[in-house]
């Protein structure tokens, strides 16, 4: 089976990522990068990113990440808040530790990308 399949298909992925909005959102240094995001376009992109990225259907149309993150200035602290929110994501949806951190492993591989570095 999948990643996808294992963390429990597109039913999870959504429950990961309404978690994952809420935390970053509740987060300081992270929620002014989204002001003025259409926060349900970004949560349909999010799904079929993370699907795709999980080794699940591949739906994502959105820009490569270091396009989408061209200017923003994010650094190393944010990479790991983001990925911290993550993780509790993962961990409130019932994701296994296993299976989360074969995801984590997939998003830290984004890394440079997401940093344009």
């Amino acid at each position: 089976m999948s990643l996808y399949e294992n963390i429990g298909g597109q039913p999870t992925i959504e429950k990961v990522v309404d978690a994952f909005h809420k935390s970053v959102m509740a987060d300081s240094s992270l929620k002014g990068y989204f002001a003025k995001t259409d926060m349900a376009k970004q949560r349909a992109h999010q799904i079929a990113f993370f699907s795709q990225i999980f080794d699940g259907p591949k739906q994502y149309g959105g820009r490569p990440m270091d396009k989408t993150h061209t200017g923003m200035k994010l650094n190393d602290q944010h990479f790991d808040a983001v990925s911290k929110h993550l993780g509790a994501a993962m961990a409130s949806a019932g994701v296994s530790a296993e299976n989360s951190s074969a995801a984590m492993a997939k998003v830290s591989g984004l890394k440079a990308s997401i940093l344009n570095k």
